[in-house]
């Protein structure tokens, strides 16, 4: 599980199924930040994993300030489903 920062609007929701660098991943949340102040593109701040993570997502058995983070544009982003 890590944190992705993605630079732009990538039309990223919530369970979807992403693909980043022939990567894929599932998309457990999703934090749309920058469209009042801030930035001049809006990000996204996703927390995505492998399915098999999944409960130690909705448990929070994880620390998210100790996740790794990963920054990315949202052109390298495709959605898978």
């Amino acid at each position: 599980m890590k944190r992705l920062l993605i630079i732009g609007d990538a039309g990223v929701r919530k369970d979807d199924v992403i693909s980043v660098d022939d990567t894929e991943y599932v998309c457990f949340s999703v934090t749309r930040n920058g469209d009042w102040h801030g930035p001049n593109r809006p990000q996204l701040w996703c927390i995505v994993g492998d399915e098999d993570e999944r409960e130690i997502f909705d448990t929070q058995r994880y620390i998210p300030h100790f996740l790794e983070t990963e920054a990315t544009d949202a052109d390298a982003v495709s959605v898978v489903s």
